[in-house]
């Protein structure tokens, strides 16, 4: 048992000592749910792998996750189950070749996908894996043509109207989808008799993909060249695009998969499955590999230094000096893992110098504004005094500043890639795939940053703005969505202490709205839980139970926000010591999102991070012992 803070403390502290690292960072896992798993089998039999240890593994793990009436879930709580999650599955458990139809297993996993309405049914991406590999066939129109990788930028739709993430997915397809790519092999199942019908309908956006095709081509027509050499110039271009993008490691980008459609690019233009770029890109594969409960599972990427800044930052609110080895080593890695080359954001930035950050271990020209803060956070003790720090420290917050959208809020990736054009398109999942828009969750945390810890303070016309910004983004309810976590409660944390840092007291009228929507959503044992659900309702929905980490986020925006404790944080912070001591909470569930209702992320460190941070902030601003209830 917990009896005050600081013991509560100093065990977070014991525990993320001892997981350090050689190099300095932390390496907790990123756990990606089935689909990578699932898409990691198929990608070897494609590409006639046999690595039958790991195969094996995946398959187990895959097992391991199936639901008693044969349905894989997106989380927990997802109804009955998932229908692309459970084609995933499915599909990959068959083409290992340790499954066969008749097996008990994938009976029951058929007949949900049939009831659920069939292959059909499944979310676009999954759709293209499936279309890729010969089970799904191409829409006569795929929306995007090769040849928008020639139009100019001043067209409402280009590439670099995309964000880099729906760059680095779509340049890759449109190889494939312009040769109508399908690879087979002699194990391929055959997946038909899950389609509840045949037609028009297996694609039901095709008919206004065919006149977004046919727009696109004809903007393209107008530059001076044949229609045969614009078409060799376009497979040319993106082949260029692809190459430039591959990381140190091997990787589109660093994503699963990005890199993954990028080895499927590349036999559409001819490249045989032994090339050494495919196996070069297959290895980087394998640097994703983690392993979750003994099984082998495949990270959509990896969150080193997310997680190694988010931790040396806690662990020097906790009172850990700047002097200890452990910080020193984090933030030696930290500086090692400044970018310092140009990537796709100086399309729209020219006037700064690169200076941020990125989220995985090996992403050295795609820094993204949450990583560069995170990091600053985690360095701003150190810039004080140190000058080659400082001038290192001080050129990421000139880029973080110079990354605000014309709308006054931070996005990820880019600045002023919100093309609503694009949110428009008949695509599924267009906004979040195609679009990197300002957010609250960015916008609270920048502004958190910028208030603390630099001479940008409440008054500055950056902050001013920005609050705006967030004022007009708060929900009817007095919430805000968050964008990268689950999801209101995330959301409402990073905007009531960016709010907080920027100068706004707690008396007023969006912050007063915003605590009191919080104080709403307690659960009677003291701790906060909110369901992926969210997503999908468009509104807050419960967890069936409070989570630590969603419960560590209320406390401390509350305390950014009150001088003196009240009940709801007394509450609050019994149930995060009672958890730290006995654990029993849903500690798989879910906190960090990648794509609303079909990519989220289980972060191994959160239970560490944000325990420790809100505590950390607590006891700096009340003292260690919390009264008795």
């Amino acid at each position: 048992m917990i009896v005050n803070v600081s013991e509560g403390i100093d065990q977070l502290i014991q525990t993320v000592r001892a997981d350090q690292s050689e190099d300095g960072s932390w390496r907790y896992p990123l756990e990606s749910g089935t689909f990578t798993d699932a898409y990691m089998i198929i990608l070897l039999r494609t590409l006639e792998r046999d690595d039958e240890a790991l195969i094996r593994g995946l398959t187990n793990r895959l097992i391991k996750k199936q639901e008693p009436n044969g349905a894989w879930k997106l989380f927990a709580d997802d109804n009955t189950g998932n229908v692309t999650n459970t084609v995933e599955a499915y599909y990959a458990l068959l083409y290992s070749g340790y499954y066969r139809e008749d097996d008990e297993r994938m009976k029951r996993a058929r007949q949900f996908i049939m009831k659920s309405g069939g292959i059909q049914k499944t979310a676009f991406l999954t759709k293209i894996v499936l279309t890729l590999t010969g089970q799904y066939k191409w829409p006569s129109f795929f929306p995007f043509p090769i040849e928008l990788i020639l139009v100019p930028d001043f067209f409402p739709i280009n590439l670099y109207s995309m964000s880099v993430y729906g760059r680095a997915h779509v340049v890759p397809l449109i190889l494939a989808a312009d040769q109508k790519l399908q690879v087979k092999t002699a194990q391929s199942p055959d997946l038909s008799d899950l389609f509840a019908s045949r037609g028009e309908e297996d694609w039901p956006e095709a008919n206004e993909w065919e006149r977004m095709h046919a727009s696109i081509v004809q903007r393209v027509k107008r530059l001076i060249r044949t229609p045969q050499e614009l078409h060799l110039l376009a497979r040319s271009r993106a082949k260029l695009y692809m190459t430039n993008g591959i990381e140190e490691d091997g990787t589109l980008f660093s994503y699963f998969t990005s890199t993954m459609f990028m080895i499927f690019g590349l036999l559409a233009l001819g490249h045989p499955k032994d090339d050494p770029i495919i196996e070069d890109a297959l290895e980087g594969l394998y640097g994703f590999q983690t392993t979750i409960d003994g099984h082998p599972h495949f990270q959509f990427t990896t969150a080193t230094v997310w997680n190694t800044a988010l931790l040396s930052y806690a662990l020097q609110e906790a009172g850990v000096r700047t002097d200890d080895r452990m910080i020193e080593r984090a933030n030696d890695y930290l500086l090692d893992r400044q970018q310092e080359g140009y990537g796709d954001w100086a399309m729209h930035n020219k006037k700064v110098l690169p200076g941020g950050w990125g989220f995985s271990d090996v992403n050295t020209f795609q820094p993204d504004v949450d990583d560069t803060t995170a990091a600053l956070r985690a360095l701003a003790r150190n810039a004080k005094e140190n000058q080659d720090i400082f001038e290192s420290w001080n050129r990421g917050v000139r880029w973080t500043i110079s990354m605000q959208n014309h709308d006054h809020g931070w996005s990820a990736f880019e600045k002023n890639t919100d093309s609503w054009l694009l949110a428009m398109l008949p695509i599924p999942e267009s906004r979040g795939i195609l679009t990197d828009p300002s957010t609250p969750d960015l916008t609270g945390r920048t502004m958190e940053l910028l208030g603390n810890y630099t001479d940008v303070k409440g008054g500055d016309m950056i902050l001013r703005k920005a609050v705006k910004w967030l004022e007009r983004e708060q929900e009817k309810d007095g919430s805000f969505k968050g964008q990268w976590g689950v999801n209101y409660l995330y959301g409402t944390w990073a905007a009531l202490t960016g709010m907080q840092a920027s100068g706004v007291g707690r008396e007023d009228k969006t912050a007063k709205k915003a605590i009191g929507w919080l104080k709403e959503k307690q659960n009677g044992d003291g701790g906060f839980g909110e369901s992926c659900l969210s997503d999908r309702y468009k509104r807050y929905t419960p967890l069936d139970s409070s989570h630590l980490t969603q419960t560590a986020w209320v406390l401390d925006a509350l305390v950014a926000m009150y001088d003196t404790p009240n009940k709801t944080m007394y509450d609050a912070l019994h149930y995060v010591l009672d958890r730290l001591g006995d654990g029993q909470w849903p500690r798989s569930y879910p906190a960090g999102k990648g794509l609303a209702d079909r990519i989220y992320f289980h972060y191994h460190s959160y239970e560490y991070i944000y325990p420790l941070l809100a505590l950390a902030h607590y006891r700096k601003k009340y003292g260690d012992s919390p009264p008795a209830l």
